[in-house]
């Protein structure tokens, strides 16, 4: 029989049991973001650099996104 503890990082089953619960679908959901922005920003590009540049912004595109919310929700 196992003892049970009182911390959380000891690595036992017993508390890493539930500890990332319902973050597997994030990961999905950012990379069909992803794919949608990088489709979105190389097909506006007007260059190659313009190009480089939107797969960069499609890298970070939630930063962007969250600015611009922010931005709506202080008006």
């Amino acid at each position: 029989m196992k003892k049970s503890c009182e911390c959380k990082d000891c690595g036992n089953e017993c508390c890493s049991r539930g500890k990332n619960r319902n973050v597997e679908g994030c990961g999905g959901l950012y990379g069909l973001g992803f794919v949608g922005a990088v489709f979105f920003f190389i097909g506006h590009a007007t260059s190659f650099w313009m190009g480089v540049l939107g797969f960069f912004q499609a890298l970070v595109w939630p930063a962007f996104l969250v600015y611009e919310l922010f931005k709506f929700l202080i008006k």
